[in-house]
């Protein structure tokens, strides 16, 4: 499973990216997705998450409101669309996926597969 994370960028306050997450060498569908972020000198944090079949959306209440995921599984591809950008918003996003389809995690252990990361910078 390789996952390729992109979208990312410089945007002011206020400001809209969405992120992609493309999935090789697996059917993504089989897989619970998930969206973390991790700035300078901090611990990686949940952003989102949504399960294999996207019955279900989970998000960190420092987003919920302004971030949006959703998957496109014929197009292996998970999105992250992010609006109403902060300048605490900044971080090395990186998307995950999970085999499991018992649970959608929350959790950086909860996870087996990892993309390399997209830069997310807002400026005040």
């Amino acid at each position: 499973v390789q996952l390729q994370a992109s979208g990312g960028g410089l945007v002011q306050a206020g400001g809209s990216l969405r992120l992609s997450c493309a999935a090789s060498g697996c059917t993504l569908g089989n897989y619970a997705m998930g969206w973390f972020r991790q700035a300078p000198g901090k611990e990686r944090e949940f952003v989102s998450a949504i399960s294999w079949r996207a019955f279900s959306t989970y998000y960190a209440d420092s987003v919920k409101g302004r971030f949006t995921i959703s998957r496109d599984n014929a197009k292996n591809t998970v999105y992250l669309q992010m609006n109403s950008l902060k300048p605490e918003d900044t971080a090395v996003y990186y998307c995950a996926a999970d085999s499991s389809r018992i649970r959608v995690g929350i959790e950086v252990y909860d996870y087996e597969y990892w993309g390399q990361g997209t830069q997310v910078t807002v400026s005040s």
